[in-house]
């Protein structure tokens, strides 16, 4: 079984990374968007976007 899965090379390697700390970026400043009041709607937006990064983070890895 030691070449069943397929080795990330490369930008490959580092993009679940990167995308995972955008995700916290994005819950972060979403929920001080809301919690300050001042852009609501740009705030529940960047909390979409976190969750369809997590989701993206989710099917790469499997």
């Amino acid at each position: 079984m030691a070449g069943c899965w397929p080795v990330l090379e490369g930008i490959a390697q580092a993009a679940p990374a990167l995308a995972m700390l955008a995700c916290f970026a994005c819950v972060g400043g979403g929920g001080y968007l809301i919690a300050k009041r001042r852009d609501r709607t740009k705030g529940v937006l960047m909390l979409v976007m976190a969750a369809v990064l997590l989701g993206n983070v989710l099917i790469w890895t499997m």
